[in-house]
């Protein structure tokens, strides 16, 4: 029951954002990419007032949609935006919250290292 109301919220989720977007998100998964249900923390930015989120915290790769590149002038090269689902709800450094998914550029994630006897989360995007 959890499992098909997970799904369901997901496809709920798509949904909303594809009518936002007007345009369906990609599915195809790129080869160099984070996988779909890799454990990640999301982290704030060292560079600058730890912008874009409030604190660093955890969650997952989520496969509502691939990931994409990042279409903006401040990107890095062949950086790509991930869906991810949060633990728990997350406020981003405005205050404005609470999120419990966003689409977050890669420079802001990293991979959370695999438990004892657990396989790697798989190749990371430069």
């Amino acid at each position: 029951m959890v499992a098909s109301s997970s799904a369901s919220t997901n496809s709920d989720d798509r949904q909303a954002v594809e009518h936002i977007r007007g345009r369906s998100l990609p599915q195809e998964w790129p080869a160099a990419a984070l996988a779909a249900g890799s454990r990640v923390a999301v982290v704030r930015d060292p560079h600058g007032d730890g912008r874009p989120w409030r604190n660093e915290f955890p969650g997952t790769i989520d496969d509502m949609g691939a990931p994409e590149p990042v279409e903006n002038s401040h990107a890095r090269a062949g950086e790509l935006a991930y869906w991810v689902v949060f633990d728990g709800p997350q406020y981003d450094s405005y205050g404005d919250g609470p999120y419990r998914k966003a689409l977050i550029w890669d420079r802001y994630l990293r991979p959370d290292p695999p438990l004892p006897g657990s396989t790697s989360n798989g190749p990371r995007s430069a």
